[in-house]
């Protein structure tokens, strides 16, 4: 006999945790089933840094950044690029977003206890014109405890829920298929899995000890992206971006696999944009690695000088934090997979930040005075320095000549050639020693400067690469870092999901990464950072809002 719920949750990430709560508050009886165990609560967004998208926030315009609606939807509508039929839905969810960004969406968070730390982010800043990708301001508001901070209110309010008896959690239940009744999704079914008391992130036992089922009135998917599945990765690898990387390494664990997604389509959900996906450029092997092939993404300034595997310098305007999609397709058209940074010690101490709550203790362990060292510091951040010294991709050199040997080595090839090189460095040092300057990069980093959260945390002062008295210098090998998939399933505003034959599936909802953050890919093409997360929350949130409203 199938147990009776109002609602099914598939997923206890972010998203689901919004929608369940959501659904606990206005009274309904609510299960969050998840094929992990309970120390995997919050699912990605734990691991991640915690930035949100706000529009003319408080924070912003202590800075006196000034922002607004129309701005962000200019950047929005340019960096988004809709150009499909199948867009109608993503548009209309990222309007509806952009305006939940510049509304209420800071103060929602704030009443749970959410806090911001007051240095904004300036992320994918594009290059182009005022009309195409990327932030024209920042507006990159990391979580004052960055990942955990950010699930800490939800996983609190769906504990207290669980205490009362509205919300009932089943981990280790693995869902595999969807039940219909009369034409609605009407309950879940699939396998038990045996306890693994592992480590959240590290891969977990599929060894199955029983069947369940449950049954509901709706059921709401949360299961995430494809990150974690490699070969499905390839498989939805978009041609505009050239062939598929050889080798990539992952930024998210092993078990965001894409399972559900195939269930749920198999069952008659309406699938779009699978070709539309965000992964990043600058990822290194984890030294310390959690789950199979973990990669971490450096969080670059202005200022390391980025070449492809061949020894050119990357074309403006890719330079570090400005276009993660339009580098990606540059880097995949040279014929090869990966990429370099030169820098110096200087850049690295005050430039490189790693993504991920895991790699930044001070933010994460909401420490004040660890945060200040940041900007005091003679040093790079610990973990920073830690890859510095234990990772595989970085290489570090008092001379260019050894650095640019050592790349060689480390590549296994010789398409790196010295006197190119070095004659690119030389004319890059040429113009930083002027205040004026015609190449791209170097006036980037001088509108860096201008910004007061850049020139304290972020930018490091004008220098030559090749002065000894800011070395030693610093190679890093870059990989493809698998991340998210901004298409989904598609969806209106309430998160119902579109069948395949064009009507709504009575009975199912989709959230988060699983709904492409919205909609079925309300990013579009491309992102502008922090918006992620904020998917989660205003797709959880509406869902729930409204499944609330539609069960009896």
């Amino acid at each position: 006999m199938a147990e009776k719920i109002d609602v099914i949750v598939v997923g206890a990430g972010l998203a689901g945790l919004v929608a369940a709560t959501e659904l606990a508050a206005a009274g309904k009886r609510v299960a969050v089933v998840d094929q992990e165990g309970e120390q995997s609560l919050g699912g990605q967004a734990f691991w991640s840094f915690g930035g949100l998208f706000l529009i003319d926030s408080p924070e912003q315009r202590r800075l006196k950044i000034k922002d607004s609606l129309e701005l962000a939807r200019q950047d929005w509508m340019g960096t988004a690029g809709f150009d499909r039929e199948e867009d109608l839905w993503p548009r209309r969810w990222a309007e509806a977003y952009l305006a939940f960004a510049a509304g209420e969406k800071r103060s929602w968070l704030r009443a749970m206890g959410h806090r911001i730390f007051p240095v904004v982010g300036w992320a994918e800043r594009g290059g182009y014109d005022a009309m195409g990708h990327g932030n024209s301001v920042p507006r990159f508001h990391v979580t004052w405890g960055t990942g955990p901070g950010l699930v800490e209110p939800f996983a609190r309010r769906a504990r207290e829920a669980e205490k009362t008896g509205r919300l009932i959690f089943k981990f280790r239940h693995r869902v595999d298929a969807l039940t219909t009744t009369n034409g609605t999704i009407d309950g879940i079914s699939g396998a038990i899995l045996e306890a693994d008391p592992v480590a959240r992130g590290v891969s977990s036992s599929r060894k199955q000890t029983g069947d369940f089922a449950l049954r509901a009135q709706a059921v709401i998917i949360a299961s995430g992206g494809i990150g974690g599945n490699h070969e499905l990765v390839r498989q939805n690898w978009p041609a505009r971006l050239g062939a598929a990387p050889a080798h990539m390494i992952s930024g998210v664990p092993e078990h965001v696999d894409g399972r559900m997604i195939g269930i749920t389509e198999k069952a008659g959900a309406r699938l779009i944009n699978r070709d539309r996906m965000w992964h990043y450029v600058e990822g290194i092997q984890n030294w310390s690695p959690i789950w199979p092939r973990h990669g971490i993404r450096i969080l670059p300034g202005p200022s390391p000088m980025w070449f492809d595997a061949t020894g050119r310098r990357l074309p403006s305007p890719l330079f570090p934090g400005s276009d993660t999609l339009g580098q990606l397709e540059y880097i995949m058209s040279t014929g090869h997979d990966y990429s370099w940074f030169i820098l110096t010690q200087s850049i690295i101490k005050k430039e490189f930040a790693l993504s991920g709550s895991e790699q930044n203790p001070d933010l994460t362990g909401k420490s004040w005075l660890l945060t200040a060292r940041r900007a005091t510091n003679k040093g790079a951040p610990a973990p920073v320095e830690a890859f510095k010294k234990h990772g595989a991709d970085f290489v570090v050199r008092d001379k260019l000549a050894d650095l640019v040997g050592a790349m060689n080595a480390l590549a296994g090839n010789d398409l790196l050639k010295l006197d190119a090189i070095k004659a690119q460095i030389e004319a890059r040092d040429r113009e930083i020693e002027n205040p004026y300057a015609k190449d791209t990069q170097i006036l980037n980093i001088h509108n860096a400067r201008r910004y007061i959260g850049d020139r304290l945390t972020r930018t490091a002062i004008p220098h030559r690469i090749l002065d000894p008295a800011h070395g030693p210098l610093i190679a890093v090998k870059l990989n493809i870092l698998t991340r998210k998939t901004l298409g989904g399933f598609e969806t209106d505003l309430d998160c119902r999901v579109f069948g395949q034959d064009g009507h709504i599936m009575p009975g199912l909802y989709a959230v988060g990464e699983a709904a492409g953050f919205g909609g079925g890919g309300m990013h579009g093409y491309r992102a502008l950072e922090g918006t992620f997360l904020g998917g989660c929350l205003f797709s959880g949130r509406n869902a729930g809002r409204a499944a609330a409203k539609a069960v009896l």
